[in-house]
């Protein structure tokens, strides 16, 4: 079987209309992810909607529009092979969908390219895009300076912009030394798989060149076991096989593991006895791998979806009330306590109610902005205190991020988006 090339989770966040999707438009395109024919039937498109010059912006645009239809709660997600990675580009719009995409689990991105408009600079949403960024734990960034042509490809105007980036950056965290900084013209195509010959003064990498430069996402195989279960199924012969994604630590043949909250919310105990990925078996699994299992002590009825797998001697956390930092997406109208919707942690699926608005904060710096708020309406940042209806498994932030993380949906939206900061056990 050929080595799988490892997987990179990449987004491409910046203010609005400083051209995200015509860089991601663009890479896929000049690197052949794309065919001719589909640009050519955008390019139509684009003409009769009036947006001639937004062919490549649409390659990622279509995907929206069956957001919009409610087909799929997924950004747009594009799969991109380079030399180094197998790549998942998320391109997200404003930064509503943005935090939605960048919590609801799995799609948690690795890297992020920050995209500002040479002509513009750093705006508002640019510093809202920072520190989210760094709050939602990506630990690598690379910005790219775009519409370099409306600038005339002037070094001195990127070397603006650039400073004004750095000083942004650093006031979250990021290291002004570690963060490559790209000059492109993504409509006309320059810097991002192409070298750009108006600006022969740059001497680094285009934005297809340093996605393989990025660092290879450490796999948190140091963290207790967690694995969420996604579907049990019997077969003949092998009996129960639960089947999952280990998020973070180690699964190996003979571990004492423990399912929880299972049944009765006390958990279920066993050994594990085989471990199977891609009709292999496997000694040992790790973070990322999609794996069926079998457990000795485990029958059909003892666990299910949203249940999560752990070492006995270091079990999933069953919470009883847990804390968590939120924002506001797209509440029809405002988000006030006592409010009981479904909760999308990992696989589980759970009715919590948010007994507490404990703060109110801002979303660009994180500061409180207010004590305990009445209500919250679209876009606000929380502290709330949520307690589940039955038992539920999440990790706080600080200790599994991996398992932290949430989506709060109701009647087929996506109301809130949050992480748990803190918990009281069950």
């Amino acid at each position: 079987m050929a080595k799988l090339k490892p997987h990179l989770n990449l987004i491409f966040v910046g203010h609005v209309d400083h051209g995200k999707s015509t860089t991601v438009g663009r890479l896929l395109y000049d690197s052949g992810n794309v065919d001719e024919q589909t640009i050519r039937k955008l390019k139509e498109k684009a003409e009769e909607l009036g947006k001639g010059g937004f062919e490549f912006a649409f390659v990622m645009d279509n995907l929206k529009e069956e957001r919009e239809r409610g087909v799929t709660i997924d950004l747009a997600h594009r799969k991109f092979i380079s030399k180094k990675y197998e790549v998942t580009i998320i391109d997200a719009p404003g930064h509503k969908d943005f935090i939605k995409n960048m919590i609801t689990g799995a799609s948690q991105a690795d890297v992020a390219f920050l995209v500002v408009a040479a002509n513009d600079g750093v705006m508002a949403q640019t510093k809202e895009h920072v520190w989210l960024l760094k709050t939602l734990g990506v630990q690598q960034l690379s910005v790219i300076i775009n519409k370099m042509d409306m600038v005339n490809y002037k070094e001195e105007r990127f070397n603006e912009v650039k400073k004004g980036v750095e000083d942004l950056v650093k006031t979250v965290g990021y290291k002004p030394a570690e963060v490559v900084f790209i000059p492109e013209s993504a409509l006309l195509g320059g810097n991002v798989v192409k070298k750009s010959d108006e600006m022969s003064w740059y001497k680094g990498p285009t934005v297809v060149e340093q996605i393989d430069l990025f660092k290879e996402p450490e796999k948190p195989t140091n963290l207790p076991l967690r694995l969420p279960i996604q579907d049990v199924y019997n077969i003949v012969g092998i009996g129960v096989v639960p089947v999952g994604r280990v998020e973070t630590g180690v699964m190996k043949i003979g571990d004492k593991v423990i399912v929880m909250p299972a049944r009765d919310g006390k958990g279920v105990t066993g050994e594990v006895k085989s471990i199977e990925m891609h009709h292999e078996q496997l000694n040992e699994a790790i973070p990322g791998d999609n794996i069926g299992f079998s457990v000795r002590g485990i029958g059909k009825k003892d666990v299910a979806r949203g249940d999560v797998l752990g070492h006995v001697d270091s079990p999933p956390t069953v919470v009883k009330e847990f804390t968590a930092q939120i924002i506001v997406l797209n509440h029809p109208t405002v988000l006030t306590k006592g409010y009981t919707p479904v909760f999308h942690i990992h696989t589980a699926q759970v009715a919590c109610q948010i007994t507490d608005l404990l703060k109110k904060l801002d979303p660009a710096t994180g500061q409180t902005l207010q004590e305990n708020p009445d209500m919250l309406k679209n876009g606000d940042a929380a502290i709330v205190k949520i307690v589940p209806t039955k038992p539920l498994v999440i990790e706080k932030q600080g200790e599994i991020p991996h398992m932290a993380r949430f989506a709060i949906r109701d009647a087929g939206n996506t109301v809130a988006a949050g992480m748990c900061i803190d918990l009281v056990k069950k």
